[in-house]
């Protein structure tokens, strides 16, 4: 049986890092583009790295930033309708955290504030400035529930499994409902209950294929897509009652 790949570039790595010249923290994924096509499901890839001396090691992803519009509902004669509302600004749309044990071991809640360690701890600003600081907790935490539910912020704590004193890995996993555009891979060195070291890189989800081209044109030329979709919705329904008359 063979040396999976990444084993083998971490391997070579760790060969060619003298002690004097080795950087604390090293890290790399198996692949730096998650493809989205026709059918799917979602998709999952592998961090893996190296720890010049003992730490543990937490892994965050986040991106692409954009606002995010939290409704309250309330039952008005029967029905329940939406209304008040809180527009966040600059809220990453996909948030998940691992770690090779639990945080609340090791780092205090100060540290994890300054370094937006935790969905609880995320910096989500709303745009209004009117809201009391318990109107503001209210609908914030309305929105962490809402991305735990649709499956974009991980409501656990993923495992960074550490190989040997110095390598170690985890697997990343993406819902298929997750949203094209760069996103951010931070991974922290901690000692003694402070960060030691941080190393960042960045991967990309993107549309290929047919999917790809619907979507490109919709947004270059948002118009045309428009008459097309509805010369196309016509054409169907046409088709639709010629074939029932004939039924």
């Amino acid at each position: 049986m063979g040396v999976p790949a990444y084993l083998l570039s971490v391997f070579l790595l760790l060969a060619f890092l003298s002690p004097a010249a080795a950087k604390e923290l090293v890290i790399d994924l198996s692949k730096s583009v998650v493809a989205i096509t026709t059918g799917f499901v979602g998709s999952d890839l592998l961090l893996f790295g190296t720890v010049e001396g003992e730490g543990d090691v937490i892994v965050i992803v986040r991106g692409p930033q954009r606002d995010e519009i939290v409704r309250r509902k309330e039952r008005v004669a029967g029905i329940w309708v939406n209304r008040d509302e809180v527009v966040f600004d600059q809220v990453p749309a996909f948030y998940a955290i691992a770690s090779n044990r639990p945080i609340d071991e090791y780092l205090l809640p100060e540290v994890r504030d300054e370094y937006q360690i935790g969905a609880a701890h995320l910096e989500i600003i709303p745009r209004q400035a009117i809201l009391t600081a318990g109107e503001v907790n209210e609908f914030r935490n309305a929105l962490i529930r809402n991305k735990q539910r649709q499956g974009l912020y991980a409501p656990r704590l993923g495992n960074v499994i550490f190989l040997s004193n110095r390598l170690f890995r985890t697997q990343l996993s993406f819902p298929a409902n997750v949203t094209t555009g760069t996103y951010g891979v931070d991974v922290y060195l901690v000692r003694n209950g402070q960060i030691a070291g941080v190393e960042t890189t960045l991967l990309t989800v993107r549309k290929f294929g047919l999917e790809a081209g619907i979507y490109d044109f919709a947004h270059r030329h948002a118009m045309a897509y428009g008459v097309l979709a509805i010369l196309v919705a016509g054409m169907a329904g046409w088709l639709a009652g010629v074939i029932f008359r004939k039924a």
